[in-house]
């Protein structure tokens, strides 16, 4: 892979990540001379007609997200029968990765994150877009400390063929009790999932765990979390309030809209008295 050109235009330089449904390479954009990232389908993928209409169709949509806290899709295609995405080449790590290194993060830091998250999720939710897979190994943090949210959209053509085992368990524990049960998602799932990501990022801990994909989501459906500060005494009750309302079993009862649960971060990073809506 390394040295081919997609499109006559971008050079594949470097592979830096790899995943359940591609590779990510870094490449040189030929035309205006810059470095991006190109994410590489896998074979199977390819392979799959559900997979490419809904794959042209979501890389489609994902393109016209503009934010400060979104990875840019400059392009998107096949060559010789791949397909792949370009977009803005971030530097930083993965928030995943970061909390394997450090373990518990910084409270405060942590409703930064959700801050910067939810206010990409809003603009996505606004164009009707649903991420659908919302988890740390999707929010990029860069050298500033200021995140950007990767992947929208390229879940739901992913859900339309049989995933690798390793990415449908890396899934289940960031999914909503709606999701895994097969329901329709909405937005709230979006907020169940960022929920999770928080408490992981507050405790260093995920709230549910298990040995398989299955069992892990039906204790999504089935279980309630452990607060957080039962796992992190360091973690301020309003904080803990916010994270648990993400995580409410229930839809309805969770934040309504993505600007509401940045609204209440906000307010929590203000030291104002936090409105849960």
């Amino acid at each position: 892979m390394i040295g081919r050109i997609f499109n006559n235009r971008y050079k594949i330089t470097e592979r830096i990540g790899i995943g359940g449904m591609a590779e990510v390479y870094r490449a040189q954009d030929t035309v205006l001379g810059r470095m991006v990232a190109v994410k590489v389908m896998l074979p199977q993928y390819a392979a799959d007609p559900a997979f490419t209409q809904r794959f042209r169709q979501e890389a489609a949509s994902a393109a016209n997200l503009q934010s400060p806290y979104i990875v840019n899709v400059y392009d998107w295609g096949q060559d010789s029968g791949t397909y792949y995405i370009v977009m803005e080449y971030v530097r930083g790590s993965d928030l995943k990765t970061a909390i394997k290194e450090r373990g518990a993060i910084n409270q405060r830091k942590v409703a930064e994150i959700g801050s910067q998250v939810c206010q990409a999720l809003s603009v996505a939710h606004n164009l009707d877009i649903i991420h659908r897979d919302i988890k740390p190994q999707n929010i990029m943090i860069q050298p500033d400390g200021n995140v950007k949210v990767m992947d929208f959209g390229i879940a739901r053509a992913k859900n339309s063929v049989k995933t690798q085992t390793s990415s449908v368990l890396g899934t289940a524990h960031y999914v909503s009790p709606e999701q895994a049960q097969g329901k329709e998602l909405t937005y709230a799932s979006d907020i169940y999932s960022l929920g999770i990501v928080l408490y992981e990022a507050a405790t260093g801990k995920l709230p549910f765990d298990g040995p398989d994909a299955v069992s892990v989501a039906m204790k999504q459906v089935q279980e309630q979390p452990v607060p957080p500060s039962q796992v992190n005494p360091a973690i301020d009750a309003a904080l803990e309030d916010i994270i648990m309302k993400a995580l409410d079993k229930n839809p309805a009862s969770r934040f309504a809209t993505a600007r509401d649960m940045k609204n209440a971060l906000n307010d929590y990073l203000s030291g104002r008295p936090v409105n849960l809506g």
